[in-house]
C-alpha cells in the first residue's frame, strides 16, 4: 500500500495559521539533532519520539543516535522507504517501513513531545531539489546529501502543532503496522494526543506556556550550526587549495602543448612546484631504475639554499632512490634526524648535512610502468615539514604531466629519426634505380651489339669474333656480380647467413684473396700489393669464406681508386682488445674526413650514380659491414684528405684458450 497525502499538507490544513518556511539542509540537520540531544539530556521523562527519513540511506546516517534515545524512552519510532535491510521490527525501537510510492518519501519529520516541552519539524523536499537529485547518478548516492538540498515546512516548538503532527503521523504508522495499536494508544492517552481542540496563536501561548529551560536546546543548536560553518570554512579552504592545484597542473599542461622541449618544460615544472608548496629545495632530473649516477638538470631555490644543479647525484647507493624503484611509488622522509633510513645510511646523512635538508620527498616520474625520472623536494627549515596529502597528490599529479611531457619528447625525436631514415631509404630506393639501370644497361646494350654483330657477320675474322665473345663474356660477369652483390647484402641484412665460424690463420686468407684478384681477367695492370703478416699472429675465428670475401673487397676497392703506379699494402697487428686488426691501404684517391662513415652506406658512390669513372654498385663496402659486425667486429676507414690515400680497418676476434699451441702446430706442417 501506499499513501500519496502528504503530512505537511494535512498540518497546513488543520492548523490554518502556519506558515511554512524555506530550510536548507545543514539548517535542517542541527536543528534535528539540537532536538535529540535535548531528549538525550533529559533525565527522568520518557518522551514520545516519532522520526521520518526519506531513505534508508539517510536513516543509516542517524541509526546509532537512535539506538541512544531508545535508552531514554520506549516510544520511538523510525520510519523509512527500505533500500536493501530496512524492515519492520520492534527491537530497540519500532521501526516501520513505508513504500518509496508513498509521500513520506518526499519529506522528512521529527517530533518529539515530552511532560514539559515539545518540538516538531516537519519539511517537504522542494521541487527543484528533488529534480536535481535525480540527476545524480545512483553509484555515489553520498551525493544526494548535499548541502544545497532545500525544503519547506514547519520548525516548532509550540505543542498544539507538535501534538497535530503527532496525530498524523501515528495514524500514518498504525496503516503500517496495525500491531502497534495498543502502544500507540497509550502514547496518545499519556500526550493528550487526538483529543479535539481549536488551533489559534493565542491559544497556544496561553494553553501551553510553561517554565522550560530551553538553554541545552540552544547550546546544541549553536554547536551544531558552528560545525557546520566550520565545514563550509573548510570546504572553501578544499576549494580554493583545489584551484591552485589546478592552476599548477594547467600551467604544467600549456607548457607541454606550447613546447616539445623536455628542458623547457621540466624548467617551468620545477619553478612553478617549487614555489607552490613552499619547499627550500625543488629538482627535476632524469634517470633510469638501472641507472647509477645522475645529473641535476632543472632547481628552484629559495635565498639562503645552497644550489645543486650540474653537480652529480648518487642512485646506486641511495636508499631512498632504490626504495621508490622497488615500489613505483614516492618515498617522503618528515624529519631526516629520526628517520632510520637516512641515519643509518652513510651517503644520506652526508647528503642530508651538506644540504641541509630537514624534510625530504622524492617521486618518481613515471610512463606506464617505466622510470623517467625524479622530482626531489627539501625544506631545510626549522620544524620540520608536516606533509599534507593534497601536497602529495600534487607532487604526484606534476610528475604524472611530466612523465606525459618526456615520452612525447622522446616520441618526437623517436619521429624525427624515422624521417630521417624514410629520407635515407628514398634516397637508397632512387639511387637503386639509377645504379641498377646503369650497370644493367651498359652491359646488356654490350653484349645485345656483340651477339647481333657476330650472327650478322659470318665473314668476320677470327681475331674479331674473338674480342666479341670476350667483351660479351666480361659484361655478363659483370652482371653476374651485380646480381650476386643484390642477393648477398639482402641475405646479410636480413639474418638469412648461416655462419660457419672456425680457427683460422689471415695469411692463409689474404693468399686466397689475392689469387681470386689475380685470377679475374682485367684491362688495366693492378697496383703492387704488399703484405706485412706477422709469423706470430695467433689464429682468428671468423667464417673463412666471408673473412675472404670481406678481403677480397677491400682490396677490390683499392685497385679501383689507385693508378697503376701507386702502391697497396695488407698488414694485421693484434690489439689490446683481443682482436686482430686487419688494414689495407692504399695511395690512391682518398676519401673526404666528412665522408669516412658515409661510404659504408649501400649504393654510396663518390663521383654518383652516373657520371663515376669506376665501375661497381656501390654495395661492396656495405657488404663488408655486414659481414664484419656478424663476427663481432668493427670495420672503419681513415683518410687525410682527397688525393692522400685512404686505410680501410676490420678486426678479427682472436681464437679463445691455446690459440698460440695451434698457431704453432699449423706452422709446423
Amino acid at each position: 500500500m501506499s499513501i500519496a497525502t502528504s503530512v505537511l499538507s494535512e498540518l497546513l490544513q488543520s492548523i490554518p495559521y502556519l506558515r511554512p518556511q524555506l530550510y536548507f539542509k545543514a539548517s535542517l540537520t542541527a536543528l534535528s539533532h539540537a532536538m535529540e540531544d535535548q531528549v538525550l539530556a533529559a533525565t527522568l521523562e520518557q518522551p514520545l519520539v516519532i522520526a521520518s527519513f526519506q531513505r534508508e540511506r539517510y536513516y543509516r546516517q542517524e541509526a546509532h543516535r537512535y539506538l541512544r534515545l531508545a535508552q531514554r524512552s520506549n516510544q520511538i519510532y523510525v520510519l523509512s522507504a527500505p533500500e536493501t535491510d530496512f524492515t519492520h521490527s520492534s527491537e530497540a525501537y519500532e521501526k516501520i517501513a513505508f513504500e518509496l510510492e508513498d509521500a513520506l518519501s518526499q519529506e522528512w519529520h521529527l517530533v518529539v513531545i515530552a511532560d514539559n516541552y515539545a518540538t516538531c519539524l516537519v519539511c517537504r523536499e522542494s521541487l527543484g531539489s528533488i529534480a536535481k537529485s535525480k540527476q545524480i547518478p545512483e553509484f555515489n548516492p553520498s551525493l544526494d546529501t548535499d548541502t544545497s538540498r532545500r525544503f519547506e515546512g514547519i520548525w516548532t516548538s509550540e505543542r498544539g502543532v507538535s501534538v497535530k503532527a503527532a496525530e498524523l503521523l501515528l495514524n500514518r504508522i498504525l496503516i503500517y503496522r496495525p500491531d502497534l495499536a495498543s502502544k500507540i494508544q497509550y502514547a496518545r492517552q499519556r500526550f493528550g494526543i487526538g483529543e479535539t481542540k481549536s488551533y489559534s496563536p493565542v491559544n497556544q501561548i496561553t494553553e501551553f506556556a510553561c517554565d522550560i529551560d530551553t538553554d541545552p536546546f540552544v547550546q546544541r543548536l549553536v554547536t551544531y550550526l558552528q560545525a557546520s560553518q566550520y565545514k563550509l570554512h573548510k570546504a572553501y579552504r578544499s576549494i580554493t587549495a583545489q584551484a591552485r592545484k589546478e592552476r599548477l597542473v594547467n600551467s604544467i599542461s600549456t607548457a607541454i602543448r606550447r613546447s616539445l622541449d623536455p628542458h623547457e618544460v621540466l624548467q617551468i615544472a620545477v619553478q612553478e612546484l617549487g614555489q607552490h608548496l613552499g619547499a627550500s629545495r625543488c629538482l627535476i632530473y632524469r634517470a633510469q631504475a638501472t641507472d647509477a649516477k645522475a645529473t641535476i638538470e632543472h632547481e628552484f631555490l629559495i635565498l639562503g639554499v645552497s644550489p645543486i644543479c650540474g653537480q652529480t647525484w648518487e642512485l646506486k647507493k641511495n636508499p631512498l632512490f632504490q626504495e621508490v624503484v622497488q615500489q613505483g611509488e614516492g618515498v617522503c622522509v618528515a624529519d631526516t634526524m629520526n628517520d632510520s633510513r637516512v641515519t643509518k645510511s652513510a651517503a644520506l646523512s652526508s647528503i642530508a648535512k651538506k644540504f641541509a635538508i630537514r624534510s625530504w620527498l622524492i617521486e618518481p616520474v613515471l610512463y606506464q610502468g617505466r622510470l623517467l625520472g625524479i622530482v626531489e623536494l627539501h625544506y631545510c627549515n626549522l620544524p620540520p615539514h608536516q606533509w599534507q596529502s593534497g601536497e602529495l597528490d600534487l607532487v604526484k599529479a606534476i610528475a604524472t604531466q611530466m612523465g606525459a611531457a618526456l615520452i612525447q619528447a622522446e616520441a618526437y625525436a623517436n619521429l624525427e629519426d624515422l624521417n630521417q631514415q624514410l629520407e635515407a631509404l628514398d634516397r637508397t630506393r632512387s639511387n637503386l634505380i639509377a645504379i641498377t639501370g646503369h650497370e644493367l644497361r651498359t652491359p646488356l646494350s654490350t653484349i645485345q651489339v656483340c651477339l647481333e654483330s657476330l650472327a650478322s657477320e659470318p665473314d668476320m675474322p677470327l681475331e674479331l669474333q674473338q674480342v666479341m665473345l670476350n667483351t660479351a663474356l666480361a659484361d655478363s660477369e659483370r652482371m653476374r656480380k651485380l646480381v650476386q652483390d643484390f642477393l648477398t647484402l639482402s641475405n646479410l641484412e636480413s639474418g638469412r647467413v648461416e655462419w660457419h665460424p672456425e680457427s683460422l690463420t689471415l695469411q692463409e686468407c689474404v693468399d686466397l684473396a689475392l689469387s681470386r684478384l689475380r685470377a679475374r681477367p682485367s684491362v688495366e695492370q693492378p697496383p703492387p700489393i704488399k703484405t706485412k703478416i706477422s709469423q706470430n699472429l695467433p689464429l682468428v675465428r671468423a667464417d673463412g669464406d666471408w673473412l675472404v670475401e670481406v678481403l677480397a673487397k677491400l682490396i677490390d676497392n683499392a685497385c679501383k681508386f689507385t693508378p697503376p703506379e701507386g702502391e697497396i699494402s695488407i698488414k694485421a697487428t693484434r690489439n689490446s682488445k683481443q682482436m686482430v686488426e686487419v688494414t689495407v691501404a692504399d695511395t690512391g684517391r682518398g676519401i673526404e674526413p666528412n665522408r669516412l662513415e658515409i661510404v659504408f652506406d649501400r649504393f654510396y658512390q663518390e663521383e654518383g650514380a652516373l657520371r663515376r669513372t669506376t665501375g661497381g654498385t656501390g654495395l661492396g663496402l656495405a657488404i663488408c659491414r655486414q659481414i664484419v659486425n656478424g663476427w663481432g667486429g668493427e670495420i672503419w676507414a681513415e683518410s687525410t684528405g682527397k688525393d692522400q690515400g685512404s686505410q680501410f680497418h676490420f678486426t678479427v676476434p682472436i681464437v679463445k684458450g691455446s690459440e698460440e699451441e695451434k698457431r704453432l702446430k699449423v706452422k709446423s706442417k
